[in-house]
């Protein structure tokens, strides 16, 4: 669950060896027979491996590994950056190691001059620097990362590609970083693990477990975390044997305008499919057939407009409310919009079209419920809380927003981030590419005010949601495939989704 810094990794790894005790030499070992198991299931002996590191414990891992490697009979190559001023403690053991050992070319690179020859089949593994770095590579560092991107080879990366920095990137270079196929890390991913920006330098990244002290972990504060089933099943709340539809709330979704009514379809069956006892979905009355017919579980509410939403009926009856998909944003939907916040629903979940009103009347942010639930992708947030260069600093722009509104945002996206009021943040680490597709996001805002509706609380029905959501995907995307799948099979996948993590 937890996301820590590269400085409380260390912290924590310091710890593991005074408390476990461990000497540093065999956490070290420890650490790389992880690394070696993966390569061994994955790689046939016949690839040559060419191992690059450095002089600190990045570079001690992959001396490690090199001479595991070596003894399962793979020909192994090792090219140590060299600075001029000689390896020490565990990095120096694993170099003698590999010495005495005898199955290892060794090769010290101190200019350009002694860089290898990369062949395309080689599969590279990159260990010459890890997460503690904190400025850009330059001089020989940087030509020798340069030299092994424009080979195209198999990168594997040892807990994190060289060049890139744990958390904030915003200063650094990523031109000089390296682009590994697959990042192995350990223990836990680095937040910049996901950010969009930094998915072709980490390929596809694993996370390895390597027995760090579980005390350490568990006390240890943060407020990053990512989301896991084991957690999200801890969430699920059992069904009793005598409830009935009114147990599981009454949800109201105010959705759709003309030329707009599928987002309201989508929407409405997705809100069904959470669970929710009973929906009442308010439409355009050019848009009541549509509901009548495509979702025959809701009841209807209509209103004045044939084209659009202008008004909303007594709040009393409902336990949540949903407002944005395909609303569109006149100016009459807008005044409805400043009434319906005026009105205070207790739980609220907003989207769309409800944001977009929203992002032009920032005085409005003061008329949010405590706990609103905001769904925005990239684009929409950006409208509401203003432009940032990086991932890094739309993350603390994130926090500062739910911090100051007293607000949940969704921002929606491959590991959709989640941040609450206290500051604490959720990574996504379901769903796939097939979703970016028309809808998907009308889906979870359904899904999300289906669970709201019922006892769930808002930031349990934001963290459930998009995780459902995600998994529907991936089950879906196992039926479809990414460029077949439409917003539609999300819908018809949430029980199977659900019944992944309650078997």
């Amino acid at each position: 669950m937890k996301i820590f810094t590269t400085k409380q990794i260390a912290e924590i790894d310091q710890y593991t060896i005074q408390n476990e005790p461990i000497a540093d030499i065999d956490l070290m070992e420890r650490a790389s027979l992880q690394l070696v198991n993966w390569l061994i299931h994955r790689l046939s002996n016949e690839r040559k491996l060419l191992f690059f590191v450095g002089p600190g414990n990045n570079g001690g891992d992959a001396l490690s590994i090199a001479r595991q490697m070596a003894d399962c009979d793979y020909s192994c190559e090792v090219y140590l950056l060299d600075f001029g001023k000689g390896l020490k403690g565990s990095p120096a053991i694993n170099w003698q190691r590999l010495v005495e050992q005898g199955k290892v070319k060794l090769v010290k690179i101190a200019s350009e001059a002694d860089f290898p020859e990369i062949p395309a089949d080689a599969v590279v593994i990159d260990g010459l620097f890890g997460s503690g770095l904190t400025r850009p590579l330059d001089g020989l560092a940087e030509s020798l990362v340069v030299r092994i991107n424009d080979r195209g080879a198999m990168v594997v990366a040892v807990d994190i590609p060289s060049g890139l920095f744990g958390e904030d990137n915003s200063q650094n270079d990523l031109s000089k970083v390296i682009r590994a196929s697959h990042t192995l890390t350990f223990q836990f991913p680095k937040l910049s693990f996901f950010f969009p920006e930094h998915e072709q330098l980490l390929g596809d990244w694993e996370v390895l477990p390597i027995g760090l002290h579980p005390e350490a972990i568990s006390t240890m504060r943060t407020p990053f975390h990512f989301l896991t089933d084991k957690y999200i099943t801890s969430l699920i709340r059992p069904r009793g044997k005598f409830s009935h539809k009114g147990t599981y709330g009454h949800a109201l979704l105010i959705a759709g305008s003309y030329g707009k009514m599928g987002a309201a379809v989508l929407a409405s069956k997705a809100c069904l499919r959470g669970g929710t006892g009973l929906l009442t979905s308010h439409v355009p009355h050019t848009g009541y057939g549509f509901i009548q017919s495509c979702v025959p579980e809701a009841m209807c509410s209509i209103d004045a407009s044939d084209l659009m939403f202008t008004e909303f009926p007594d709040l009393k009856s409902f336990s949540a409310v949903g407002v944005g998909p395909g609303l569109g944003c006149k100016s009459n939907s807008q005044r409805a919009l400043k009434e319906l916040l005026l009105a205070n629903p207790q739980k609220l979940v907003l989207d769309a079209d409800a944001l977009n009103i929203l992002s032009q009347h920032e005085d409005w942010y003061g008329l949010l419920p405590k706990n609103s639930i905001l769904t925005p992708h990239p684009k929409e947030f950006e409208r509401l809380a203003g432009e940032t260069a990086d991932s890094w600093s739309r993350l603390l722009l994130q926090q500062w927003f739910s911090k100051n509104h007293g607000v949940i945002v969704v921002l929606k996206g491959a590991h959709t981030c989640i941040t609450f009021p206290n500051g604490q943040v959720y990574f996504n680490t379901t769903g796939n590419p097939g979703m970016a597709t028309a809808g998907s996001g009308d889906v979870l805002t359904g899904l999300i005010l289906g669970l709201l509706a019922q006892p769930y609380s808002p930031e349990e029905a934001a963290l459930l949601g998009v995780y459902l959501h995600g998994l529907a995907g991936d089950l879906a995307m196992k039926q479809y495939g990414q460029e077949a799948l439409i917003a539609g099979d999300l819908i018809d996948h949430f029980g199977k989704a659900f019944l992944e993590l309650t078997k």
